[in-house]
């Protein structure tokens, strides 16, 4: 999180001028970064005028200032595994996902008086005002429960959730404008879901429902630790839980070979267990919504509101990818990426074969009959390569079923941690007790 303080700029007028303000500036640096390439004898690309260290600085700074769902489409779009942005851009975006700014203290005020009255200080016992994580939708500060148990209290940035709407359509209307994002390709429904999961998100009564759902699913099994909500503290527009302590996910790479590949292994079967079992994802795969405590072993699960109930038709038909895959059986996975929602194009065609081959690809790691070594695979890069040839069937391409964008995006995100920590997992063994 940046040491620097910032006020989350409110209403709609103000923020779309942050957008023309932002727009206006990349084009000023492509305009003085094309005449310096012209004047020495250069044919600059306008991609590559777009994509520079200058604008990528304006672009994650303005990004990261707005906060919001200008913010979060930021982070979800550098998710991308290369088949809609350039890679170059989702990488700048990736920055964003620990680059939010907090409010300075007048601000965080006015929020905790409409949501607890003008004394709330007597309310918020050990309140501290400055925060240990701020996100793209709020911020989190420590204090003590009436009990006195160590709590913290998520408080949202004041005017996110009624600038969602116009904040999806202003970002997206620049991305189209620059040319990063393919002007023949209808996103509409992608926007669509975008601006409704957004709103769910920014309800925190009903990532409170979320988070009580999990605990009922897997509040028995001592491998995970959730916090729990704590009522009296909670609201539409904070939320109020208990303290769990833990390490950032990521330090578990200083930890042995063995209990790399066992914490891997718990998160990739967590997974199963959300899509399989509980019918309910957590699907936002930042990696500061896991935590580690090393004195129990246990993963610490944060931050529900992205979470998403899947329908029972979905996964049976992912579930029965997953055995086709496996069995290198075609048309069974033709059968059910269809049932699931992709369009194939025509039987035979050669963009039917190169989605196939994609998926392929794609679950290469639950395939392998052994132990897939994340830190020593190149699939990222394999998979960027074969995106490419998806774009040369513009005549074909569409946005991906929902349901199976927030699963990839979520699997792409349990990738790049197992990468970080360079595990060794099993995945088909995890896979094989759901298949039966």
């Amino acid at each position: 999180m940046s040491d620097h303080s910032r006020s989350v700029p409110r209403g709609r007028v103000r923020r779309f001028g942050k957008f023309a303000r932002l727009a206006g500036g990349v084009a000023g640096n492509m305009l003085a970064q094309g005449a310096k390439q012209v004047a020495s004898g250069q044919r600059p690309r306008a991609r590559d005028l777009l994509l520079t260290p200058a604008n990528a600085r304006r672009l994650t700074r303005q990004l990261s200032e707005m906060r919001g769902a200008a913010m979060k489409l930021g982070q979800i779009l550098s998710m991308d595994s290369g088949d809609l942005l350039p890679r170059e851009l989702a990488d700048i975006l990736a920055t964003l996902r620990n680059a939010a700014y907090a409010m300075p203290k007048r601000q965080l005020d006015e929020v905790l008086t409409e949501a607890f009255g003008v004394e709330h200080q007597l309310v918020l016992i050990d309140f501290e005002h400055k925060p240990f994580a701020a996100a793209s939708i709020g911020q989190v500060h420590r204090l003590r429960s009436a009990r006195g148990q160590p709590a913290v209290l998520k408080i949202q940035y004041p005017g996110v959730r009624e600038s969602i709407d116009s904040d999806v359509d202003n970002l997206v209307a620049l991305l189209k404008v620059s040319g990063l994002l393919p002007k023949h390709m209808d996103i509409s429904p992608l926007l669509t879901e975008v601006k409704a999961q957004l709103h769910e998100e920014a309800d925190y009564k009903q990532e409170a429902k979320y988070l009580r759902a999990f605990v009922k699913g897997l509040g028995d099994d001592e491998r995970f630790l959730l916090p729990r909500v704590i009522p009296s503290l909670s609201g539409s527009r904070v939320l109020g839980l208990t303290y769990v302590d833990g390490i950032p996910i990521e330090e578990v790479a200083d930890e042995n070979q063995e209990e790399r590949d066992r914490v891997m292994s718990l998160l990739f079967e967590l997974l199963l267990i959300e899509l399989f079992e509980l019918g309910l994802v957590q699907t936002d795969p930042n990696f500061a919504n896991y935590r580690y405590n090393p004195e129990t072993g246990q993963v610490v699960l944060l931050d529900f509101g992205a979470s998403k109930y899947f329908p029972d038709t979905f996964t049976v038909a992912y579930l029965d990818l997953l055995a086709s895959t496996i069995e290198g059986d075609r048309l069974g996975m033709a059968a059910a990426a269809e049932t699931a929602g992709y369009s194939l194009g025509s039987e035979g065609s050669p963009y039917r074969e190169v989605v196939l081959d994609l998926l392929e690809l794609a679950l290469e790691p639950i395939s392998c009959g052994e132990a897939y070594d994340f830190g020593e695979s190149t699939l990222p890069r394999r998979l960027a390569d074969m995106g490419q040839q998806i774009q040369g069937h513009k005549e074909y391409w569409e946005v991906p079923p929902m349901y199976a964008a927030y699963i990839h995006r979520k699997i792409a995100g349990l990738f790049l941690l197992a990468s970080r920590l360079k595990a060794r997992v099993n995945i088909h063994e995890l896979v094989l007790p759901w298949l039966d």
